[in-house]
């Protein structure tokens, strides 16, 4: 769909892929914390993770919801089908942020004797929520069969071994920017704790990005083939020489005791990994057979649509920034938001 010479849908793929990332990012770190709770049983500590993230987790998921409209504002077609073939899946993410959401809000209100109720429904809402996402991630990347614009699959086709592999990583993923997350926000015990665990959680996530990589090359040749033919294969070996960098500036600066180095070098890790996957499956919307334009609603839809996103994006973007300028800092013991 084109406007004097501009792709709709290309622009609405840049949307849709920078508000997807900006949620993997932004919500990822909170997330990470739920998942890092168990290792934290000192109950002032606790208050403090949660109130790292307590003015902004709320804002953070406003791009899940961006992302959501997007997609069925400007590609229908796509809207229909992945929340068809993933739905299980997804209604457990959902469940997930509701439940820790919840537990958030009554977690601080609730008695010392009932509060660990809470704290349990935290963690395994962040466990639920992290997992689900990236077993939505996985079976999207594995395929997602389409007859006559339909969902041709099956209830359970996500229930198998690469999609259940990529929420372990996802998990992962979350739980390295939670703990680098917290270095920035934290001091003392807290800070020290959070040091020690990042070094394995970096390791440990470098690992899962390799393994689904060479899983993903081996099962999906086209994918390999991308990655490999032509020139192609200089851009694969830079994104693969700066992941080993990102990963190396990471233990580089826990070792330095950087305060906030290591959740940029974490970033980047992820930026990489999230570029990767996105010129892996271009143009398909729907791996492997729908692309974009295939997907795409009327010309006169994306332009309607598209003139309220560019209204409505720089107003989600500068409340997000002077959220995190306002509550900027570390929080200390006894400090709270609630």
């Amino acid at each position: 769909m084109t406007i004097q010479g501009i792709d709709l849908s290309i622009i609405w793929a840049v949307l849709i892929g920078f508000g997807l990332l900006m949620y993997v990012i932004l919500d990822g770190f909170d997330l990470g914390l739920g998942i890092l709770f168990p290792l934290i049983q000192d109950q002032k500590e606790r208050d403090v993770m949660m109130n790292t993230v307590a003015p902004v987790w709320d804002g953070n998921e406003t791009w899940l919801v961006f992302g959501g409209a997007t997609l069925f504002a400007a590609f229908p077609l796509a809207y229909s089908v992945i929340l068809e073939a993933l739905y299980l899946p997804l209604v457990l993410v959902l469940a997930g942020l509701i439940f820790r959401g919840v537990a958030f809000e009554f977690r601080f209100k609730a008695s010392a004797k009932s509060r660990h109720w809470w704290d349990k429904a935290f963690i395994g809402g962040s466990f639920m929520a992290s997992f689900f996402q990236g077993v939505a991630l996985g079976s999207y990347v594995a395929g997602i069969p389409v007859v006559d614009r339909q969902f041709a699959g099956g209830d359970f086709d996500w229930f198998a071994p690469f999609p259940l592999l990529c929420g372990l990583g996802l998990t992962l993923t979350y739980a390295l920017l939670g703990s680098t997350w917290l270095l920035m926000k934290t001091d003392g015990m807290l800070e020290s704790k959070m040091r020690h665990y990042s070094r394995p959680l970096a390791y440990g996530l470098i690992l899962m990005i390799a393994v689904v990589a060479v899983w993903t090359g081996w099962t999906n040749p086209k994918i390999a083939a991308l990655w490999l033919n032509g020139s192609n294969w200089i851009i694969t070996a830079c994104v693969e020489v700066l992941a080993v960098i990102a990963l190396g500036l990471i233990l580089s600066h826990l070792r330095k005791r950087h305060p906030y180095k290591p959740f940029v070098a974490t970033l980047l890790l992820i930026i990489l990994g999230y570029f990767s996957l996105m010129t892996s499956i271009w143009p398909k919307i729907i791996p492997p057979s729908v692309d974009f334009w295939q997907a795409a609603s009327p010309l006169s839809s994306q332009l309607f649509t598209l003139m309220g996103v560019l209204f409505i994006l720089p107003v989600i973007l500068g409340y997000t920034a002077w959220g995190y300028y306002v509550f900027r800092g570390k929080v200390q013991v006894g400090e709270a938001y609630h």
